[in-house]
């Protein structure tokens, strides 16, 4: 009996956590953020997740045959609605080792980005990151800081990639 009203008070603690604590529906879209005509790339959606291996977001990839424009954003689904630092970047690759990097970073509430490049001709990877305490309120306890994104430089501007979702 104790077994039970144990598992039943924390059951009971753990539905009282705060809202930070657990994913949460954000309400954007990678393509609300990045607005009419983009459309996400094949691989080109990335788990944010911490140590753990808790996922607190994800970061999107989507491209406009129109502009021929790459955009990326970070969508958090944990620490929704409280301003927590968060990061979308593109890092394109260049010439002698050398990378150009184009982030949105800074504390938010729901996503970072979007962020917008025209990538002709070179290859470029993307990055998210989601925290769980701004940088100016850094104090003793549990820091989370979660990451995600593509695994090299493995999207090329100069050639239609391939696509899911709208045009």
């Amino acid at each position: 009996m104790a077994r039970l009203t144990s598992a039943a008070l924390l059951a009971t603690a753990l539905s009282a956590l705060p809202a930070s604590a657990s994913a949460e529906t954000n309400g954007y879209t990678p393509e609300q953020v990045c607005g009419s005509g983009f459309g996400r790339v094949a691989g080109g959606t990335q788990p944010v997740t911490d140590h753990l291996g808790i996922v607190r977001g994800h970061v999107h990839l989507l491209h406009s045959v129109r502009t021929d424009q790459y955009c990326v954003v970070t969508i958090k689904s944990s620490f929704v609605g409280q301003l927590t630092p968060t990061r979308a970047a593109l890092v394109r690759r260049g010439f002698f080792r050398s990378h150009s990097t184009f982030p949105d970073e800074g504390n938010f509430r729901y996503y970072a980005g979007p962020v917008k490049v025209q990538v002709k001709g070179g290859c470029f990877a993307f990055d998210g990151r989601i925290d769980n305490v701004p940088d100016n309120r850094r104090m003793a306890g549990v820091q989370i800081r979660a990451y995600g994104g593509s695994k090299g430089f493995d999207h090329c501007g100069g050639h239609r990639e391939a696509r899911r979702g709208s045009s």
